[in-house]
């Protein structure tokens, strides 16, 4: 076992191991802090590291990225991506939602989005010269050279300041005075492989992600709960690490000494006792609402937090009624939208032709189940201005389709829209399924649905499926756990705010030029 300066359990020790064997069979020694020339190996090794939340996955994650970059491994992010040599040797650390790669980034490790590896920027050759120094590749570029407007020796020195701290080099630019459409000129996806993979909350994972990782990295490594609810389109219910031979499958047990004293963490374990049923399990809540004030048992839903922090549900019909009910109680008129609502991004909307403006929008992180904030209209009709949860830079304006949903069989209602681009449900609720891979530090669970979910007495791989919602709506939380067990909601203290959100540098603006027209 390779010493580290952290302790780490036995099952940890055993998980590091054996990625450090599979390393370096791929010509990655950890132990002598060295690495040899990529093998060409076309069948790939694929390795899972799988436990249950408190379990170290994460730790182990981040211990593993401070020694492969101390090897010498390069580390490739979503935002740039330095010139190939022969001898270089890659990692890049991924995760399946810009708010999960956000939890790891909130841990020192740089993670990124898989959208963002499959495809990748293309940038203008002088800003490049720029990339390539920032990323320590190539020589401080001289302004005087380079002839770019902006580009000083002073503009050179913030930019610098900024990498040390984000290692981003569009945050770097930025900090600089430019913006996004001034060094990248396009995305392409990605065609030559890559090396060594990270996939955090790879039971997010549907076949088609993991194929085409498999197709771009050689050495794989997940990181996954089994625990966890699988994909809503997953074969038998099943997640992709299942499929991988036993003896490639690595199970971490709780680290007592690590997570002790969490009341969180404990209700979540005794959810994998079978005598637990949910009677007995909102015994148990209660019983730590009691003594621990991170555990409450809550009357009503907090309207205040689901500006931020969605309240989790399993139905989508509590969904929409909770949604509506917090647009009432904060005066949002039927037919716009106030600055501050929450909304998920819900695909994006554009026809084949503009196939690089769609690629632009998701590869700034604009996919599917992106939690955005409002912040109010564009410059331009159907335009809006967001900030993305999660996202390294968070604001930008895009052409936005923005649907109410309404109780019954309704037609949603739609305060505005642009003829295409971005589509948006509102965010103040969202099901449990939509927020596995995200955390947040207050988590309010409405626990009649988890009661109906019991009543009906499904079962998924073997778990009660209120069991498996529970156990994810709960492990979101990451300091405090509100379970809400009546149908009410609690009057806002305020109106709702933007000024607690992080100003980006430089806003984006993504737009689609469609027979001349702006939309």
């Amino acid at each position: 076992m390779i010493p580290t300066a952290l302790t780490l359990s036995d099952d940890q020790a055993e998980a590091w191991d054996a990625v450090s064997d599979l390393l370096g069979d791929a010509g990655v020694d950890l132990l002598g802090g060295s690495t040899l020339p990529p093998k060409d190996d076309p069948n790939g090794a694929v390795l899972a590291v799988l436990g249950k939340a408190g379990s170290g996955k994460t730790l182990l994650l981040a211990e593993l990225f401070k020694s492969l970059k101390e090897a010498g491994v390069d580390i490739v992010s979503g935002d740039y991506e330095g010139k190939k040599r022969r001898d270089r040797r890659t990692l890049a650390i991924l995760a399946p939602t810009n708010k999960a790669a956000s939890v790891l980034r909130n841990r020192g490790v740089p993670a990124t989005t898989i959208h963002r590896i499959l495809y990748t920027p293309m940038y203008d050759p002088e800003y490049e010269k720029i990339a390539e120094w920032l990323a320590g590749n190539g020589d401080r570029p001289d302004p005087d050279v380079l002839e770019l407007e902006g580009v000083t020796d002073v503009a050179l020195d913030r930019a610098f300041a900024s990498y040390q701290i984000n290692t981003s080099v569009p945050a770097a630019l930025a900090a600089a005075g430019l913006k996004g459409s001034d060094f990248i000129t396009g995305w392409k996806r990605r065609e030559d492989p890559l090396d060594i993979g990270f996939v955090d909350e790879s039971s997010m994972l549907d076949a088609k992600q993991f194929e085409d990782l498999k197709d771009i990295f050689p050495t794989l490594v997940l990181f996954g709960d089994p625990a966890q609810l699988p994909p809503v389109k997953a074969e038998g219910g099943k997640m992709v690490f299942d499929q991988l031979p036993e003896q490639h499958q690595l199970i971490l047990s709780r680290v007592h000494r690590q997570t002790a004293d969490n009341p969180i963490l404990d209700l979540a374990h005794a959810l994998a006792d079978p005598q637990v049923d949910f009677y007995a399990f909102e015994k148990l809540v209660a019983e730590a609402a009691a003594k621990d004030d991170r555990v409450v048992m809550a009357q009503r839903v907090e309207s205040d937090l689901m500006a931020r922090s969605p309240c989790l549900v399993w139905r989508n019909a509590t969904r929409i009624k909770l949604i509506h009910a917090f647009r009432n109680a904060f005066g949002a008129p039927d037919d716009e939208l106030l600055a501050g609502e929450p909304l998920i991004c819900d695909g994006i909307e554009l026809p084949v032709k503009h196939r690089k403006k769609r690629l632009d929008l998701e590869a700034r992180g604009l996919i599917k189940g992106a939690q955005v904030i409002y912040l109010g209209p564009g410059r331009k009709p159907g335009f809006s201005r967001l900030h993305m949860m999660g996202a390294e830079d968070p604001q930008l304006s895009a052409a936005s389709i923005v649907k109410i949903e309404l109780e019954g069989d309704e037609e949603p209602f739609i305060p505005f829209a642009a003829k295409m681009g971005a589509t948006f449900l509102h965010g103040a609720a969202v099901t449990i399924h939509k927020a596995q891979g995200s955390q947040w530090d207050t988590v309010q669970v409405f626990a009649p649905d988890i009661y109906a979910a019991s009543r009906m007495g499904r079962v998924e791989a073997g778990q009660p499926l209120w069991k498996r919602l529970a156990y994810v709506a709960i492990t979101r939380a990451e300091n405090r756990l509100c379970w809400v067990v009546r149908n009410r909601l609690a009057r806002p203290s305020g109106t709702l705010r933007t000024d607690d959100l992080a100003v980006a540098p430089a806003p984006l603006t993504l737009a689609v030029q469609t027979d001349g027209e702006e939309t």
